[in-house]
């Protein structure tokens, strides 16, 4: 199996991407000769790292019978200070709300996600420490 996207050039430094039949505009800050039209490319990965993960671990606990009433994974990444500036730590926050949640089950979600399922961390992993809390929030 393969993935294609598909980046097209739209003007000064943005670009189009298309993938899945979806399109997201990408784009640099002022400062770096781009107009804020869309996120930047290494901001996706992390958005797509929280995605990944967090898709793992809802579906890991619906199969557990766990439903939380809400759920958010946070995602930031510490960059290197010289070229390339590459994520060299990303730290994940998995957010719960929801009545008597047992938290084995949580954990147990979140590191399948984390040691076998989320391929977006498996690939990140070889460049950068990552590293992942739990929240409970109280509804």
């Amino acid at each position: 199996m393969t993935h294609k996207a598909d980046v097209t050039w739209k003007d000064d430094i943005a670009f189009e991407a298309t993938t899945s039949g979806f399109s997201i505009m990408l784009d640099g800050s002022p400062e770096a000769g781009g107009r804020n039209l869309g996120p930047r490319p290494k901001a996706l990965l992390l958005a797509a790292l929280g995605g990944c993960t967090g898709m793992d671990t809802i579906s890991i606990l619906k199969k557990m019978r766990v439903s939380p009433e809400y759920f958010n994974v946070e995602v930031e990444g510490e960059l290197s200070e010289e070229h390339p500036k590459v994520y060299h730590t990303i730290h994940i926050k998995y957010i719960f709300r929801g009545k008597d949640l047992p938290v084995d089950k949580l954990e147990k979600a979140i590191s399948l996600s984390q040691e076998r399922y989320c391929a977006v961390t498996a690939m990140l992993r070889n460049s950068a420490k990552i590293d992942h809390k739990i929240v409970i929030e109280e509804p």
